[in-house]
């Protein structure tokens, strides 16, 4: 019963990462982490201005494409 449980938690998680990549609400974990890796010396971005600047980059860079 355990490896079932195991199994399924495995599974869960998988579906979880890809549904958060294709979401796009993995966004600010990635920031995260690449900002602790890059710029260890400064304070990131809370995630409410996070996602701030993001909308700001989309509305004043709008780019004609499809998806």
């Amino acid at each position: 019963m355990k490896e079932y449980l195991d199994k399924v938690a495995k599974c869960y998680q998988h579906f979880r990462y890809l549904w958060r990549e294709m979401t796009g609400e993995g966004a600010y974990d990635a920031y995260l982490a690449r900002h602790s890796r890059d710029h260890p010396d400064h304070e990131p971005m809370s995630e409410r201005d996070f996602w701030r600047a993001r909308a700001d980059e989309a509305e004043n860079n709008v780019q004609a494409r499809c998806c």
